[in-house]
C-alpha cells in the first residue's frame, strides 16, 4: 500500500496540503482535534474541487444533450444495421464525428474526481495505520486519529473489528451506525439525483435505448454505493456523501433553469416564464431571451409546451422577437405566431358571413313569405306573380325550347303534372 501511495504522491500530496490548510481554519474555531475541524476540511476539500469541476459539468450537459438530440438517427441505424453490429459501430462513429459529441463526456466529472478519491482514501487509509502521508506529519497524524465524528472516527470502517476500532478510541456500535446511516444517505442521494435526471429532464417523445440504459442506471449506482460503501473510511464517506449531494443541487439548479426540450421541466419552466413575462410586459434576464430566441428559430418544429408559449404570449397582447425580446404586438408591424410565420397586426381578420336559414336558402336569400319584411324598403323588381304592362306582342319571342320549357311550368303551376307533356298524337287532331 505505501508502494502504491508513494506512486501517486504527485495527487496525494496536494490533497493532504489541502486539508491541512482547511484544518488550520477551523481547528482554530472548533478545536484542532475535533471532530468538526477535520470533517469541514474535507467537506471545503470537496466543495472546492467541485468548483473546479463545474466547466467540466457544463461540458457534460451539452454533450447530455447533444446525445439525447441524436437518439432518433442511432435508433434509425440500430434498426438498419440490426444484424451487422461491425457496420453499426462504425455508423455510430461517423455520426459522432459529424456532430462532434462524444459519448464519454457525460463521465468527465466522475472521472476528474477519480484521483481526488483515491487520495483521499489513501490519506484517510494513512490515518488509520498511524502512518504519515503527503504533508501529514505525526503531530497532525494524532489530531486526526482524535477526531470523531458522531463517536465515530474519521479512519473507522463498518468492516472494522472491535480492536481496530477500540484502537482508535470508539465503540463498534457507534461505528456501524454511522458508517450504516452515511451509506443510506450516500446511496438515496444518488438514486434520487438520476431519478429526478429521469423522470423530469428527458424529452418524453423519444424512446430510445439510451433512456433504457439510464433507467437501469438509476437502480445499479446506489446498488454499488451502499456494497463498496462498507469499505469505506468514515472520511471518504464524508467525501462522497458531500459530492453526491452537491451534484444533486447542482442538477436541480440545472433542471430548472435549462430544461431539456420536450421534457416535464421545460413544461414547467415553460409555465414560470408565461408568467413572468407576461406580468412585467417583457423578458428581464438574459437567460429568458437566450431561451425566448431559441424557441422563436425553431419554427415549425416547436414541441407541444413551446407552442403553448408563443400561444400564451400572443393572447396577453405580445409577440416573442428573433432576438429574445418580448414586445407589445400591437406595435409591431409583424406578430410572431404559433407556427413559425409573420402576419401583419394592422390586417383585420376576416368576418364571417351571417348564416341564413333554410328558407332563406330555398329562396336564394329572397324572404320565403313572398312579402315584405318589417322595414324594408319596397322591391322594384316586378316578381313572378306580378303582371307586366307591357303587352304580350311587345316582348321578344324565345327560342322554341324556352318556350316549351315556359308552358311546362305554367302548366305545373296550374295544377297539371309536372315535367315535359307527351305531344298528342297526329291522328287526334
Amino acid at each position: 500500500m505505501d508502494t502504491i501511495a508513494s506512486l501517486f504522491s504527485f495527487i496525494t500530496t496536494p490533497v493532504s496540503w489541502v486539508i491541512v490548510q482547511f484544518h488550520t481554519v477551523y481547528g482554530k474555531i472548533f478545536g484542532p482535534d475535533t471532530g468538526w475541524a477535520w470533517g469541514l476540511s474535507i467537506v471545503s476539500l470537496v466543495i472546492l474541487i467541485r468548483i473546479c469541476l463545474i466547466p467540466l459539468f457544463v461540458k457534460q450537459i451539452k454533450s447530455t444533450r447533444a446525445m439525447q438530440t441524436l437518439q432518433p438517427e442511432m435508433k434509425k441505424i440500430q434498426e438498419r444495421y440490426k444484424n451487422d453490429k461491425q457496420r453499426q459501430s462504425e455508423e455510430m462513429m461517423k455520426l459522432y464525428k459529424e456532430t462532434g459529441t462524444n459519448p464519454l463526456s457525460s463521465c468527465l466529472p466522475i472521472l476528474a474526481q477519480s484521483p481526488f478519491f483515491f487520495a483521499l482514501y489513501h490519506v484517510l487509509n494513512g490515518i488509520a495505520t498511524g502512518s504519515t502521508i503527503g504533508v501529514i506529519n505525526d503531530s497532525l497524524l494524532a489530531s486526526a486519529r482524535k477526531a470523531h465524528i458522531f463517536g465515530a472516527p474519521l479512519a473507522a470502517k463498518f468492516t472494522d473489528g472491535s480492536s481496530k476500532v477500540e484502537a482508535l478510541g470508539a465503540s463498534l456500535t457507534d461505528v456501524r451506525v454511522v458508517t450504516a446511516v452515511m451509506i443510506v444517505l450516500m446511496s438515496a442521494s444518488q438514486f434520487y439525483t438520476q431519478r429526478q435526471l429521469m423522470t423530469k429532464n428527458v424529452d418524453t417523445t423519444v424512446k430510445t435505448p439510451f433512456m433504457q440504459q439510464q433507467k437501469m442506471l438509476m437502480y445499479v449506482f446506489p446498488v454499488m454505493f451502499a456494497v463498496f460503501g462498507i469499505n469505506f473510511p468514515v472520511g471518504v464517506l464524508v467525501y462522497w456523501l458531500t459530492t453526491n449531494v452537491w451534484t444533486m443541487g447542482q442538477q436541480m439548479y440545472v433542471i430548472r433553469n435549462n430544461p431539456t426540450p420536450g421534457s416535464k421541466a421545460q413544461a414547467a419552466y415553460l409555465e414560470r416564464l408565461t408568467k413572468h413575462v407576461t406580468s412585467h410586459g417583457k423578458a428581464r434576464k438574459r437567460s429568458e431571451r437566450t431561451i425566448i430566441k431559441a424557441i422563436v428559430a425553431k419554427g415549425r418544429d416547436r414541441n407541444e409546451f413551446e407552442r403553448k408559449f408563443i400561444n400564451g404570449l400572443n393572447k396577453a397582447g405580445l409577440a416573442a422577437q428573433a432576438d429574445g425580446s418580448v414586445v407589445q404586438s400591437e406595435s409591431q408591424a409583424a406578430v410572431q405566431t404559433e407556427d413559425g410565420t409573420s402576419t401583419s397586426a394592422a390586417t383585420p381578420k376576416r368576418q364571417q358571413p351571417k348564416r341564413q336559414s333554410k328558407s332563406q336558402r330555398q329562396s336564394g336569400g329572397a324572404p320565403a313569405s313572398g312579402g315584405k319584411a318589417a322595414g324594408d324598403a319596397p322591391s322594384s323588381e316586378p316578381t313572378s306573380l306580378s303582371k307586366s304592362d307591357e303587352p304580350e306582342d311587345a316582348k321578344p319571342a324565345e327560342p322554341a325550347k324556352k318556350q316549351s320549357g315556359g308552358g311546362t311550368r305554367s302548366k305545373a303551376q296550374s295544377g297539371q303534372r309536372k315535367g315535359p307533356q307527351r305531344p298528342k298524337s297526329p291522328s287526334k287532331k
